[in-house]
């Protein structure tokens, strides 16, 4: 029989037939769809004719279609149902990627050709888009290695490998951390916890075949955290919480800064940061230094002016000692309900899952003209749903949602393309996923902050669906890595818009829409907090900056240590990720050096907002022509900071960020 992920896909649209799709499959799908795309590189390195655009360029991004469909689906399924076999041919899977991906880039006459044709690239009289593509194609191969000769290429390779068997070690160890642990509820420890935390840990334990649970899923940590009055389960819990992957990971990350040091010093760089940054928005770490302490400075002021009143609640409470993390939520929120009359428990429930689904649809519809039909396809998960995205009746995207937290998934939040838009070599329309882990419930009710989460991956997904390129390589959110956060961050705006909460935030069991003063409260406290919530991000920015500036730390534990004491973080805050579950840094080098980016980004997406605030309408029909127009439409097919102009005008300043989130002088 043929192998379903090698077959032509039939299905509607061509979305992977999951209900088809076995895990024996994979493995020998994944070593003939190898095969096929190392035969296509092959033939366009070994072409007898004189490179072209077309010949060279044009082919690598016409090769490696059965590679890109069976890795959509396996790393899709890794990610959000894993499992003991995908979890082993993971870890098979990488290190032969990373083989595969260093045999491309070391192919010294494959990069011959793609350097004939940049030393040549004035007579060829190439687009725009073709310019760009040939560029990005000659600095990936250089900056792979593609220059290096004899020992030191060979040495890049095993570099390359090592590291990505690392990357998935680390997940797996986080994964496994937070799959395992489980606190179990009597009775008595609920007291004090609020229905919908109730509701999730009780539909986690029949998931577990338990009673009642709490995991280390974020969904049910941090509420609980801000909700228990039991002083020595809320340690319990986060000591839990931040003990993840401490085991295994710490070595780990020390073997992985020690190699990217190793890897930019090959290629000429005086660490890995300077090789990192080069390609980004902010070019240079002193530039990324600089805006983590602009922002520092006030934050840290803010959050320890906060400590002073959350300790002085301790103590009224009969509680000796110092401000713990432990008791920083719980106090905060006990503090946000006196000065705010705002209670989390009675917002819940106007904040459904579907809902706030609908909210999220609503807003791309008035801003771009987009409609979502439910889809009736065979998906991986029960959990999962789809829908069509059209426009003006004419299909634009499939948009797959898996939003429920299981053992299965790993934890936070994430936006993927299992297939990108492009026009070359045929015309494909994209398939986007969100995966999130809010807590099951019936109905599922979400956080503010779950909300505000909801919208952020959207708005990746629009980047996504709303893709107008030629070439993959450069579709959707194949931009600069501190450029990327932008659309997504924009469009957590929409969220706090007072008409789309009027009309969507209603109540589960009456249907009413949340009362107008309970909106104000929430609009209100929309900055309560930013100290603590600034601080948590900006070191966990610094320590990535501060590991890959310079030489590779001996011992990344105690360098993390040195770093927060330099910095003089607040005893009573934690990192947001600290090393052994940085998964953002040390599960692949996407966000290595480039933590720092959601901040970057959040510079532009406060600038952006602002464009609509000054129009005094968040829904302005010209400005989301141009936004879709400028950014959302055009990938990497140009400079990022050109394709911010284009869109306001100039580029921004921090002002935006600072008064966004309430630290402003």
């Amino acid at each position: 029989m043929t192998n379903p992920l090698l077959a032509q896909w039939t299905t509607r649209f061509e979305i992977a037939p999951f209900d088809a799709i076995k895990d024996d499959d994979f493995e020998p799908a994944f070593a003939k769809a190898i095969a096929a795309h190392e035969a296509e590189i092959a033939a366009i390195a070994d072409n007898p004719d004189a490179p072209t655009f077309a010949n060279t360029i044009g082919a690598l991004e016409a090769a490696g279609t059965d590679l890109d469909k069976v890795l959509s689906v396996f790393f899709t399924v890794a990610g959000a149902d894993s499992n003991a076999a995908r979890e082993d041919l993971q870890r098979k899977f990488s290190p032969a990627l990373a083989d595969h991906a260093s045999k491309i880039s070391s192919n010294k006459a494959l990069f011959a050709r793609v350097e004939t044709l940049w030393n040549g690239r004035k007579a060829l009289e190439l687009g725009a888009e073709e310019e760009r593509v040939l560029m990005l194609t000659r600095r990936s191969f250089v900056r792979s290695g593609a220059a290096l000769e004899g020992a030191e290429d060979a040495r890049m390779q095993a570099i390359k490998s090592r590291l990505a068997v690392l990357g998935t070690e680390f997940t797996q160890n986080l994964l496994a951390d937070e799959r395992e642990w489980k606190m179990e509820l009597a009775p008595e420890d609920m007291e004090g916890l609020p229905q919908f935390l109730i509701d999730a840990a009780t539909a986690g334990g029949r998931e577990a075949g338990t009673g009642p649970v709490i995991t280390l899923s974020r969904s049910l940590a941090t509420p609980f955290l801000a909700s228990s009055p039991r002083r020595d389960l809320r340690e319990k819990v986060w000591r839990a919480f931040t003990a993840r992957g401490a085991a295994k990971n710490p070595q780990i990350a020390k073997e992985i800064l020690a190699l990217r040091h190793e890897r930019a010093q090959l290629l000429g760089y005086e660490n890995f940061a300077q090789y990192k940054l080069e390609t980004e928005m902010a070019k240079t770490p002193d530039a990324v230094r600089g805006l983590l302490s602009a922002v520092w400075a006030p934050a840290k002021a803010r959050a320890e002016a906060d400590a002073e009143m959350l300790e002085a609640m301790l103590h009224a409470d009969g509680m000796n000692g110092d401000l713990e993390p432990w008791d920083w939520h719980y106090y905060a929120e006990k503090r946000r309900a006196a000065e705010f009359d705002f209670d989390e428990a009675a917002l819940k429930p106007y904040l459904q899952l579907d809902r706030m689904i609908e909210a999220a649809f609503s807003c791309a519809t008035r801003l771009f003209g987009l409609e979502f039909a439910p889809l009736d396809v065979p998906l991986y998960h029960p959990d999962c749903r789809a829908w069509e995205v059209t426009r003006n009746g004419t299909h634009v995207a499939v948009f797959i949602g898996d939003y429920s937290a299981r053992g299965s998934k790993r934890s936070g939040a994430w936006c993927s393309a299992m297939r990108s838009q492009a026009k070359h070599p045929k015309a494909q329309s994209p398939v986007v996923i969100n995966v999130c882990n809010f807590a099951k419930g019936d109905p599922a009710l979400l956080s503010y902050d779950d909300a505000r989460t909801l919208f952020h991956e959207f708005g990746h997904a629009l980047h996504q669906m709303l893709s107008d390129v030629t070439y993959e390589s450069i579709s959707g959110t194949s931009v600069a890595r501190d450029f990327v956060e932008l659309p997504s961050q924009l469009y957590e705006h929409w969220l706090e818009v007072p008409q789309v909460l009027a009309e969507f935030a209603t109540h589960a069991e009456t249907g009413e829409a949340m009362p107008q003063q309970m909106l104000d409260k929430l609009l209100g406290a929309a900055n309560f907090g930013q100290g603590f919530a600034t601080v948590e991000y900006v070191a966990s920015a610094l320590v990535d900056l501060e590991f890959h500036d310079g030489a590779a730390p001996a011992d990344p534990m105690a360098r993390q240590a040195e770093i927060l004491e330099g910095i003089g973080m607040p005893r009573a805050i934690a990192m947001r990720h600290a090393t052994p579950q940085f998964a953002h840094v040390f599960s692949g080098d996407g966000y290595s050096s480039g933590y720092y980016s959601y901040m970057w980004s959040e510079v532009m997406d406060a600038d952006a907002f602002a464009a609509f605030e000054e129009k005094g309408d968040a829904f302005d029909p010209d400005l989301a022509k141009a936004l879709e127009e400028h950014i959302l439409s055009k990938g990497g097919s140009a400079d990022a900071g050109a394709l911010y102009e284009a869109f306001r005008g100039r580029l921004p300043g921090g002002e935006a960020l600072l008064k966004g989130r309430g630290l402003a002088a």
